[in-house]
């Protein structure tokens, strides 16, 4: 098989999983009559994904399943520019299809409320009622640390075989954070898949949850290559190596 077209199916069906696996447990699990696993079940949900996505198909494609982190990748120097479109055409058409899969899921049965759908919002709809601008801060921090973790996890003076978990940990923090402001996003694919099927203001309300995680993500890589980075390190872990 062609290399690239494992690596973007490594890509595609990593964020296919991490939105099926985070989003599915918001939209079927979180509220469920007296089993719900609120929000630290849906932040470990997240989490979890990325773990074991990260073991399962990163030695093929890196493991970004999310275009914020190939964006912050090609800016701390990772990853060439010219793979950028493979990645996120492939991660938003992962995200697509396991949103659709769960709308068909959460929907076969009588009276189902889907609600929001999982998607991300500010004001309204966000979980908190929180605004604009406490969305657009939360979002570009919360990314900004995330490529900061991922950075320093994969570099090669990190412990070998540990990345993933530290990754995902740091993404199921992430949530227990953010998830009353934003219903957290930082992964523009996680948003757009939710979104498609979600009431009509999720749309409205996508821009700021594309362009929210692509800031923050160079950002912690610009913090990154300035303050933190070897230069004689390199990635063990990057999709270069693949």
């Amino acid at each position: 098989m062609n290399s690239n077209l494992k690596v973007w199916s490594a890509e595609f069906l990593g964020t296919f999983w991490l939105t099926f696996g985070g989003c599915g447990s918001a939209v079927l699990a979180a509220a469920f009559p007296q089993l719900g696993i609120g929000l630290l079940g849906v932040s470990l949900a997240f989490g979890l994904t990325v773990v074991t996505g990260a073991y399962a198909f990163g030695p093929i494609s890196g493991g970004h399943f999310n275009p914020a982190v190939s964006l912050g990748l090609v800016a701390a120097g990772r990853m060439p520019i010219g793979r950028l479109p493979g990645y996120v055409v492939s991660q938003v058409a992962g995200a697509c299809v396991a949103a659709a899969i769960l709308y068909l899921i959460a929907s076969g049965k009588p009276g189902a409320e889907l609600g929001g759908f999982a998607a991300n919002g500010f004001g309204e709809h966000s979980p908190g009622g929180y605004g604009i601008t406490a969305a657009l801060i939360t979002e570009v921090v919360t990314t900004a640390v995330f490529l900061i973790v991922i950075l320093g996890a994969t570099a090669s003076r990190a412990t070998g075989g540990m990345a993933g978990l530290a990754i995902g940990l740091c993404l199921t923090l992430i949530h227990l954070v953010s998830i009353p402001v934003t219903n957290t996003s930082v992964n523009p694919a996680r948003s757009t898949g939710p979104a498609l099927f979600a009431p009509h203001w999720a749309m409205d309300q996508l821009w700021l949850f594309w362009a929210a995680p692509l800031a923050g993500a160079v950002i912690g890589a610009l913090i990154y290559r300035a303050l933190l980075s070897d230069s004689q390190s390199q990635s063990h872990a990057t999709p270069n190596q693949a």
